[in-house]
């Protein structure tokens, strides 16, 4: 369950005009900010995976390797 409280936060009038224009019609400032942060969260798992896949195979070990 979602409870919306209502929340302010300063920005500076270049950045409000900003979030101004990347709204589309009808989005409430909560969804283009949550559309915002569901975006960066992408970007940095797309970002974690190209560093993990560029290790070279000797940094892992197999999990049968692992011992409780």
């Amino acid at each position: 369950m979602i409870v919306s409280a209502v929340k302010r936060i300063p920005v500076t009038e270049p950045v409000w005009k900003d979030l101004s224009e990347m709204r589309s019609a009808g989005q409430t400032y909560a969804e283009l900010l949550s559309d915002i942060i569901e975006e960066r969260k992408k970007r940095r798992l797309e970002e974690d995976a190209k560093i993990w896949e560029s290790r070279p195979d000797s940094e892992f070990v197999p999990l049968s390797g692992i011992k409780n």
